[in-house]
């Protein structure tokens, strides 16, 4: 408990922080108690087509080009949109802290041939590579968690990678080896929990990537056409742009605030756990 309250007490230092923070819990608070206020269907033609944001109390943010409710389809695509974002992340650390941690444990050829692995995937444009695999592998949810994820582990892995190398020669790691503790043990019980405050701190930005690429390939039309995202909204407005403007930004208004929330979560955390700034 007092690790937490000083935790508490040094990320509070950063307005900023806060204030992304309640941004962030006021995301969650819609996604996961929006759908019950607004039940109906962001795919259901309710109203009449081009209802702009204010004409009809109803409606309060107006429909798009076929009557569907833009306040529901923001309500609704949040639950999408953060699912995609944490699922990718998750997938994406699963696979760069294990390349990380074994690279940077093992060395020698081990290194070089999972850092040559994690260089191929960096050379390609990440947009690009997403775009590839799941038009490859046609659009859905699945795919497109698995297409970040694939684009985004490098890296998570060359940070744990740099965190082992540091940490692989301290005398708690070779005081574990002298009597005897498996590398198993080692890696994952006393080398990856030091590793934590970096990966937690880089995990909120990779967050906020997964849900600008997502909603890039959903403008795009990669995007899993039974579900209602943020970007499946973008792009459904593209085409009317000029003449309705609105269906396109309130959406991403609504990405901007998420992505905005995570960055600034992400500072407050960096020096909330930063070691350097723990006695000040």
């Amino acid at each position: 408990m007092q690790a937490f309250r000083d935790f508490w007490r040094r990320y509070r230092r950063k307005t900023s922080a806060v204030i992304g923070l309640v941004l962030l819990l006021f995301v969650f608070l819609v996604a996961f108690v929006g759908p019950w206020i607004v039940p109906g269907d962001p795919w259901d033609m309710a109203t009449m087509p081009f209802l702009w944001p204010g004409t009809n109390a109803e409606f309060p943010l107006g429909s798009d080009t076929l009557g569907r409710d833009i306040l529901t389809g923001i309500i609704h695509g949040s639950r999408v949109s953060l699912l995609i974002g944490f699922a990718a992340t998750l997938a994406a650390l699963g696979l760069g802290v294990t390349v990380g941690a074994l690279a940077g444990y093992f060395r020698g050829w081990i290194d070089d041939v999972l850092m040559r692995i994690t260089e191929i995937f960096q050379t390609v444009p990440t947009f690009l590579l997403a775009v590839v695999l799941v038009a490859i592998f046609k659009p859905s949810m699945t795919t497109i968690v698995l297409a970040i994820s694939a684009v985004t582990w490098p890296s998570i892995a060359r940070l744990v990678r740099a965190e082992f190398l540091s940490l692989r020669e301290r005398e708690f790691v070779q005081s574990c080896v002298v009597i005897g503790m498996g590398e198993t043990r080692i890696i994952f019980r006393q080398i990856l929990p030091n590793c934590l405050p970096p990966i937690i701190v880089m995990s909120s930005v990779m967050v906020a990537s997964a849900i600008l690429t997502e909603s890039g390939l959903s403008f795009l039309g990669l995007g899993d056409p039974n579900l209602m995202s943020w970007g499946t909204m973008i792009g459904i407005g593209r085409d009317a742009m000029r003449t309705a403007w609105y269906m396109s930004a309130l959406p991403g208004v609504a990405i901007l605030i998420t992505v905005l929330a995570l960055n600034l979560v992400g500072e407050g955390l960096n020096d909330a756990l930063n070691p350097r700034l723990k006695n000040h």
